[in-house]
């Protein structure tokens, strides 16, 4: 019998139960301040510079997405979402607006800070979850759903450095730095408000 089949399927531990809880609030909270972030760049750059309005779409949608998968989850889960749900719509629809009001770059630069800083934060809970019990219906396709929008985070990424030379943005270093400190803040606080 292979080391799989001999994996004993159990229920999750109070413990772990409130590790999925931290998991899922967070990951809305983050869905959501996403969708306000592509809110505020294509309203500003769809003004200011058509040619990337499809990008900005595509991203969005993809954001779209991932909210109403982690609505979905809370509900099903039974999760309270973020007492911070206000601050984080306002505060990610101004990043995203100023960003954008900085220039394409700008904009992108802010999604290639953001996306670094969510595609270590998806790594870090993909190995949180490997750790919980193995076939446990709790997390059953969790770890699936956390891979494709981990995914789709860094494509997001690619994009804004590739397509879009986010690099070259004005005050590039101070900007992403900012900006990925604003994301880690908001991550740590979302856990457990």
């Amino acid at each position: 019998m292979s080391a799989a089949a001999q994996t004993v399927k159990r229920a999750l531990t109070t413990a772990e139960r409130a590790k999925l809880a931290s998991m899922l609030r967070v990951n809305h909270a983050g869905e959501l301040g996403a969708n306000q972030i592509y809110r505020g760049q294509h309203w500003v750059l769809s003004r200011t510079d058509p040619s990337v309005k499809d990008t900005i779409q595509h991203m969005w949608d993809q954001e779209i997405h991932h909210l109403a998968t982690f609505d979905k989850l809370i509900a099903k889960h039974r999760v309270r979402p973020t007492a911070m749900r206000p601050l984080w719509e306002v505060g990610a629809f101004v990043m995203g607006a100023s960003t954008a009001l900085m220039g394409t770059k700008a904009a992108m630069a802010c999604t290639e800070a953001v996306e670094t800083v969510i595609g270590t934060h998806y790594n870090d809970q993909l190995r949180e979850i490997i750790k919980m019990a193995p076939g446990s219906k709790e997390i059953e396709g969790l770890k699936d759903v956390i891979k494709e929008f981990r995914d789709d985070e860094l494509e997001h990424l690619d994009t804004a450095v590739n397509d879009w030379d986010a690099k070259s943005a004005p005050a590039y270093p101070v900007l992403t730095e900012v900006i990925k400190g604003i994301c880690r803040v908001a991550i740590k606080v979302s856990e457990k408000v």
